[in-house]
């Protein structure tokens, strides 16, 4: 279980700092309205994950404990979606890019986009679906309860990353201006990571 949980946060982690639609929001958010904007806005957007993790819990539990041969199906889906995000971020450029004219909103109004900006936003539950079930330490056992373990610990981690954006958007911003090479590098991370994850759900336990 713990082995399972660590790589578990290690590949949230390495998720969350790279660069991808939501904390680009949040970095913006904070450049613009302050570090509370920003954490205001991962508040929101990490509320929204204990929605995707209630649909996977239940929904995938049931078919883990009606059929192992589903279990596996859904894993090999994990990992050939997982490879297609790896192709997708191959084919960018790694160009890191954002907005500083984003409106001004309240708190409340912030976290409130965020939570909408998770739940109506289908490639997370796709996400969730890929990434979840390969860390499951005991299939066989009550699931649900590990389901949601992940997803509280996918939530804390990427709060506390998000929300670190949020504490040194502007030093973040002065670095990836400086340094054009960082957004190459962080092309290469998410990539090694969803390869990595892809190819340790396709190994037998």
């Amino acid at each position: 279980m713990l082995e399972n949980l660590y790589l578990f946060s290690l590949a949230t982690m390495a998720l969350a700092i790279s660069p991808g639609p939501d904390n680009i929001y949040v970095l913006t958010q904070a450049m613009v309205n302050g570090t509370k904007s920003g954490i205001a806005t991962t508040a929101g957007l990490i509320s929204g994950c204990i929605v995707h993790t209630t649909l996977l819990a239940f929904g995938v539990s049931a078919l883990v404990t009606a059929n192992e041969n589903v279990f596996y199906a859904i894993k090999i889906f994990g990992a050939v979606y997982l490879l297609y995000l790896a192709y997708q971020v191959f084919k960018s450029d790694g160009t890191i890019s954002f907005s500083t004219n984003a409106p001004k909103k309240s708190h409340r109004e912030l976290f409130k986009q965020g939570v909408i900006m998770n739940l109506l936003n289908p490639k997370v539950m796709v996400f969730f679906l890929s990434f979840f079930p390969a860390f499951l330490w005991e299939p066989s056992l009550n699931t649900v309860s590990q389901f949601y373990i992940l997803g509280i610990t996918f939530m804390i981690v990427s709060f506390l990353v998000f929300s670190l954006v949020a504490l040194l958007a502007g030093s973040i911003s002065n670095y990836t201006l400086k340094h054009k090479g960082i957004g190459v590098f962080m092309k290469w991370l998410q990539i090694i990571v969803f390869v990595g994850i892809a190819i340790f759900i396709m190994i037998p336990s």
